[in-house]
């Protein structure tokens, strides 16, 4: 699985690494991510998301489902993982 954030779209970044040499070469910046899991009461439900930590703000400002719902309209989320126990 690609390292992208499900809810802001984040992704790797690719610039310059710094050094005292004549050799210019590139570095990788990877974004902060983890695996969350979450109860959507929509859906009554546990589902489980890979977020940065930008997304999981963005949770708890917006709300889950409103955060869903414009992620999956930008096109960010594909699919849910549904959890079950």
């Amino acid at each position: 699985m690609s390292k992208i954030c499900q809810i802001t779209g984040k992704k790797a970044m690719v610039g310059n690494n710094v050094s005292h040499s004549k050799r210019r070469t590139k570095r990788k910046f990877n974004v902060n991510l983890f695996t969350k899991k979450f109860f959507w009461p929509e859906q009554q439900a546990w589902i489980s998301l890979t977020l940065s930590a930008n997304g999981l703000r963005t949770i708890n400002k917006k709300g889950l489902n409103a955060a869903l719902m414009e992620a999956a309209e930008k096109g960010y989320i594909t699919n849910v993982k549904l959890i079950s126990f």
